[in-house]
């Protein structure tokens, strides 16, 4: 299972929100790129990064933080917040990500987001499935929509989808633990889906339970940054110790 460690940026500084509300925003570093170096020190190879600033705006905005940590890290970089266009594709892409991922365009516009798994490739999109009480919420969480979760993925994995982030949105930020019976469910009903866990992570522990489980990646954000969860563990884990 792949450890995903999650930055997410306001104005160019590492946040985090809870439950994606953006009233409860707490500054963790002015510089994302510090911490991204001192996640590849500890064997980190992936990152999660979210434009907050982005998916308020509906438009890619903080593209510099990520052509600053993909020129200056190893990192395989996957990055979401307000990708609407194939334009911010293109910037996403050309300022280093590996991956995009598309939460609220691939229920608001279908279209688009369909083309772009035809156009960029499966392995290179990842549908963002974010929901609360399972239906999936949109616009940075600030809507929720009459999309039923599970009906959401099978559909997107009928185009060709094989990664999906889903986050509980009742559990983000919150470190009361991952939804392991809703990550159970999806693995069950979505056979195949490449499902990387996200939300609620807080202690090293549930680590273990979620790769049984078969996710393929899980996101930790918080756990990281309230030093719940230590670089070293994770370190630790990467290498099977």
């Amino acid at each position: 299972m792949r450890i995903i460690p999650a930055i997410d940026i306001i104005d160019g500084q590492c946040v985090r929100l809870s439950k994606g509300d953006y009233n409860t925003k707490k500054v963790y570093n002015e510089n994302p790129l510090e911490i991204a170096k001192q996640f590849e020190a500890h064997g980190i190879e992936h990152l999660h990064l979210v434009d907050l600033d982005g998916a308020k705006a509906s438009h890619i905005v903080n593209h510099k933080v990520l052509e600053q940590i993909a020129t200056k890290t190893t990192l395989k970089i996957d990055f979401g917040g307000g990708l609407k266009t194939d334009e911010d594709l293109k910037i996403a892409f050309e300022s280093g990500a590996n991956q995009i991922t598309g939460g609220s365009i691939a229920v608001k516009n279908a279209a688009v987001f369909k083309s772009w798994i035809a156009k960029f490739g499966a392995d290179k999109i990842i549908l963002g499935a974010d929901a609360n009480n399972e239906k999936i919420a949109v616009s940075g969480w600030l809507e929720e929509s009459d999309e039923d979760l599970i009906p959401f993925i099978q559909g997107y994995q009928k185009e060709g989808i094989q990664y999906v982030i889903c986050t509980d949105i009742a559990k983000d930020g919150m470190l009361q633990g991952p939804s392991f019976d809703l990550y159970e469910k999806i693995l069950k009903e979505c056979p195949k889906v490449k499902l990387i866990a996200s939300g609620g992570i807080s202690t090293f522990d549930e680590l273990p339970r979620l790769k049984e489980l078969g996710c393929e990646g899980t996101i930790v954000g918080k756990a990281i940054y309230e030093n719940r969860i230590s670089l070293k563990q994770l370190e630790d884990f990467i290498i099977g110790k």
